[in-house]
This record gives C-alpha cells, structure tokens and sequence, in this order.
C-alpha cells in the first residue's frame, strides 16, 4: 500500500484559500496537512501553470481561455479576489513555483495534468517533463494523476520512475484494463460512486484507492473503513481531526 497520508488537501486547502494558489498550498501546510494536490495546466507558451478551468473567468474574472492566454499575461490576473478580499492579488503560480514551496514547507503531492481541450499529449510530455527533472529531492517522490489517458500514456514515456494515477468520474467501467495500460499505481475517483464491494475489488487487484472530495468526517471514516488509503478534501483539518 502506499505510504501518501490519509488526508491530502485538495487544490491546497481551497476550503480556506483560492484554490491552486500558493496561499492554498501554505495553507494546507499551516492546518498540518502533509500532502496536497494541485491541477497544472499549460499558458498559450505551453509553460506549466496551476489551474483548473479551460476558462478564467470563474478564479479571475477575465474573459478568455487559459489555453490561449501567455504566461505573462495569466500571471497579472488576480486568482484570489474571487475567493476573498483577503486574498487579492495572489497570482496564478507557476509549477516551479508550486515546487519551490513544497521544498520550503516539506509537502508532497499528486500533481494532476489537467489538459485543455485537445492538448492532451503535449501537456502530458511537458508537465511530467517537468516533474521529472525538477522535482524537489528533499520531499516525496510526487504521484503524476490525470483523467486523460492521452496525457498519463505520455508520463508513462516521460517519466516512467513517477508513479501514476487514473482519475475517473461518473462510473468506474474498465477502470482495472485502464490501470493494466497506462501502469498505474492507483485509482483515483469520485466517493459516491464507491461502495464497499468495489472497493474490496480494488484493493484486491492490487491498486491503491483515494477518493475526492470528502469533507464529513463520518464519510472518510466509513471509507478508511472500506479499505480507501487517502481522500482528498477542501478542509483537511477537519478529516484530520
């Protein structure tokens, strides 16, 4: 089994702090958690940045699409107001960025390859890329997770020493073919579509399991129960606790 925490916080800890910034990300450190997750994307010069959406404007408020949008000019926006006033300013991070804070806060993380809409192999080949030959030696060796199997089949060639993880929403089908394929470690997918039995399954085959997102204690603590290793939450103090 894997030996990643039992609370991972999610998008850093974007219960508290706009999510994929590194507010998020100190955050998540300040509550205790040990490991967190974040999404990377790439700018319109395929430079890797934390994001979520293919477009801005539900974090910052601007028109447009990450994916069109140079480095220079996601980085003036503001990713924090959205969130709280208390937070504006904070900029869209780059993955050095994310990293070199991991470094200073000694956190590990599952790094999602988040493609835009038809980029799924070059986002693959450049964020596993860069992982790869600029990870952090002080801290755990990352865990690269994705729902493109496009981009996790280039983070197999990029970086086959990094393990992997299948991320799945709505329905686990083919879920053990899929893992066999891309080598993955783990599977990693919504709670509710869960139940023990599957679980059980899971397990048996060898895989590690963590579920998102998961903010009541009473769901994790049935899903430890199961069987699950790790979920992922927008408030990892409370799983924590």
């Amino acid at each position: 089994m894997s030996d990643t925490p039992a609370v991972i916080g999610h998008r850093g800890a974007c219960g508290h702090a706009p999510e994929n910034t590194l507010a998020s990300i100190a955050k998540a450190a300040e509550l205790g958690a040990q490991w967190v997750e974040f999404d990377v994307m790439l700018s319109r010069d395929d430079k890797c940045v934390l994001f979520h959406d293919d477009k801005l404007l539900r974090t910052t408020g601007q028109k447009g699409l990450t994916a069109e949008t140079s480095l220079a000019g996601l980085q003036r926006m503001d990713a924090g107001s959205w969130f709280s006033d208390d937070f504006a300013g904070e900029a869209i991070p780059t993955l050095s960025e994310a990293m070199d804070l991991l470094a200073k806060l000694g956190l590990g993380a599952v790094v999602e390859i988040k493609p835009s809409e038809g980029r799924d192999v070059e986002t693959g080949r450049i964020v596993s890329g860069m992982v790869r030959d600029h990870w952090p030696v002080s801290v755990p060796q990352p865990i690269i997770s994705s729902f493109s199997e496009a981009a996790l089949e280039q983070a197999m060639m990029e970086a086959p020493h990094i393990p992997r993880a299948l991320n799945v929403f709505n329905g686990l089908s083919d879920w053990k073919v899929k893992l066999r394929t891309l080598d993955c470690v783990a599977l990693h997918c919504m709670h509710t579509d869960l139940s023990e039995k599957t679980v059980g399954k899971i397990i048996t085959a060898g895989y590690d399991l963590r579920c998102f997102t998961v903010n009541e204690v009473a769901r994790a603590n049935t899903l430890f129960g199961w069987g699950v290793c790790s979920v992922f939450s927008d408030f990892p103090e409370r799983i924590m606790a």
